[in-house]
């Protein structure tokens, strides 16, 4: 018998939330190797277009976005024209927990996790963290960031969105995990989890290199920062996150403190720039560049969704 998805809302899913690059990924197959666990990956489609006062979008232009979302697409979700924004985006849930045959349904939010609350008031979270300096490293290699100095701009803005949506929810509705523990302790880590979901640890959970591209957790990789980078480049990324870093309990180097002046965040974020043009001719090529750079400009939608449509394939093939 098929679902009504219009009546079945599920009241209290859990989201695992934190900047991209913090592990969640790894912990996201992780807990879909659970027994009783479905997760859906990146789910920022369902609050990207949720405006700050809780404005849910239109439906049939966040239909039209939905048809050139790479991530959407690749996971196939049916939409159903009868139900409202709410029953929709919680259809993709359920649809993802009848395809798994699984008990309990989760799913991660890198971005704008807070209007989540506006879909699912009782929702429950899980919020990892890693070394911002490693974050910052890492979105240079996925072609994000020009320098260490932007790099960090993706973490800071989960870590800011997760001090201010943290007040909001009382001590039964989240837990925080720190990525390093998760790798050098996975049991440990995975089973205060399950004990926050309400489940029993299985072992299950650490057989996701069987079928995925991910290995082991393995120790040696965390921390990497410090001699991946620059002694320059950890004063760089230090000078603007070294408070907060220190207040989710992480050392800092103990080197000279570096003063980015005016002129050095404007070479900083050229530098940025510029790296990311050169990133996405290598990937999409100069003729993909510059239709999208046209078709955009132009305004014209069918080339626009035709060119974001290649460069989704392309993206996808990218992905680990």
């Amino acid at each position: 018998m098929a679902t009504n998805y219009n009546q079945s809302i599920i009241s209290k899913p859990f989201f695992l939330v934190g900047a991209e690059r913090s592990g969640t990924t790894l912990l996201r197959l992780m807990l879909s190797h659970h027994p009783c666990l479905s997760w859906c990956e990146e789910f920022e489609y369902v609050v990207d277009k949720v405006n700050d006062d809780g404005t849910f979008p239109e439906l049939k232009q966040y239909y039209e976005w939905l048809e050139t979302h790479g991530i959407f697409q690749a996971i196939n979700f049916q939409i159903s024209p009868e139900l409202d924004y709410v029953q929709l985006v919680n259809s993709f849930l359920l649809q993802k927990r009848e395809r798994d045959h699984k008990e309990l349904i989760g799913a991660t939010v890198h971005r704008h996790f807070d209007r989540l609350l506006r879909i699912w008031p009782d929702a429950r979270f899980i919020h990892i963290i890693r070394d911002g300096r490693d974050v910052a490293r890492s979105c240079i290699g996925m072609g994000w960031s020009g320098n260490v100095w932007t790099g960090t701009k993706r973490w800071l803005e989960a870590e800011f969105l997760w001090d201010q949506l943290k007040p909001k929810l009382s001590g039964d509705r989240y837990i925080e995990i720190i990525y390093e523990n998760l790798i050098t302790d996975p049991t440990t880590t995975l089973t205060k989890i399950c004990d926050f979901i309400g489940i029993e640890y299985d072992q299950q959970m650490l057989n996701y290199d069987k079928n995925t591209t991910y290995s082991k957790p393995n120790p040696k990789l965390i921390q990497q920062w410090q001699h991946k980078l620059s002694e320059y480049e950890i004063r760089l990324v230090e000078s603007k996150i070294s408070e907060l870093l220190t207040n989710r309990g992480y050392d800092l180097s103990g080197l000279p403190t570096l003063e980015v002046t005016p002129s050095m965040e404007r070479q900083l974020y050229l530098q940025d720039w510029w790296f990311r043009v050169q990133f996405r001719l290598k990937r999409f090529g100069v003729p993909l560049f510059v239709a999208d750079y046209m078709s955009r400009k132009l305004k014209i939608k069918p080339w626009e969704k035709q060119v974001k449509l290649k460069m989704n394939e392309i993206v996808q093939r990218h992905l680990k």
